[in-house]
């Protein structure tokens, strides 16, 4: 039965299921996947979230469906492992999530009434969390964020995490008045040449950015991503007018990079929209 599983074309998660304990067999699975465990797995796991989030910010709805299940062979592989070693199975996962998703939303599986703002059904969402981590015997507000969260996104949750408490600023101006501060903090510590007062100093500046980012309704990863993928374009173009000119980077000056810089952001300017 398992076998004609695994061969079902049609199989669905099942079938995938099937496929991963058959991969896990001590006897018969394959090496590398029975020699794995959460910690050697998990690195698979947030690349492949990012890989979701990248076939999106793409448009690719075709690409989207393979990188969706490769994110599920993540949770997929975990719940295996941790299947193998009798801590909890597949279905304790999709149990638990849907409980939470149940609790989280009396106002549609309940008897809230569902005449409620975006705004207040994040409020009582946010409520809701919070009575979860006091269960949990997680009483510090900033308790139960994640470690493994990249730092920018994890710096704009601890921040939220304290203006619920009333630690922030009430407008920009008063962030934007820290920024000034902490970058001439970063001035100074790097003319002391300190590698460590530097660093510390940086990543001041970093965190109030991220405030400053939260303030002003922008998220600082979609933000830089979005000018990572400037400054990719940007670059290539100076190549490819480079390569026109017969030369490589490496063969050129700073000015003369420069200059094709310019030029490759003004065609780009040009080419957008006019309102």
């Amino acid at each position: 039965m398992t076998d004609s599983l695994i061969h079902d074309l049609k199989g669905g998660l099942p079938r995938l299921l099937a496929i991963m304990r058959a991969l896990r067999d001590p006897e018969t699975g394959c090496p590398w996947d029975i020699e794995q465990d959460f910690a050697s797995i998990a690195p698979y796991t947030i690349e492949e979230a990012y890989e979701v989030a990248d076939a999106i910010a793409r448009a690719d709805w075709s690409d989207l469906v393979g990188e969706l299940g490769d994110l599920l062979l993540q949770v997929v592989f975990h719940a295996q492992i941790a299947q193998d070693r009798a801590l909890f199975d597949f279905e304790d996962v999709a149990n638990g999530i849907a409980d939470k998703m149940v609790a989280r939303h009396p106002h549609v599986f309940g008897s809230e009434c569902r005449d409620k703002t975006a705004t207040q059904q994040t409020r009582d969402w946010e409520a809701i969390k919070a009575e979860e981590r006091a269960s949990r015997a997680q009483t510090g507000t900033l308790e139960g964020v994640a470690l493994g969260l990249p730092a920018l996104q994890r710096a704009v949750k601890l921040q939220k995490r304290a203006a619920r408490v009333g630690f922030d600023w009430p407008d920009t101006a008063g962030v934007l008045a820290k920024m000034t501060e902490e970058a001439g903090e970063l001035t100074e510590a790097a003319a002391s040449a300190d590698a460590g007062h530097m660093e510390e100093e940086f990543g001041d500046l970093l965190f109030v950015m991220a405030n400053l980012a939260r303030h002003m309704n922008i998220d600082p990863e979609a933000a830089l991503r979005r000018t990572n993928a400037k400054f990719t374009s940007r670059f290539a173009r100076v190549e490819v007018l480079l390569a026109e000119m017969g030369k490589t980077p490496a063969e050129s000056t700073l000015a003369e990079m420069d200059t094709l810089w310019t030029r490759a952001k003004v065609e780009e300017e040009s080419k957008k929209p006019r309102v």
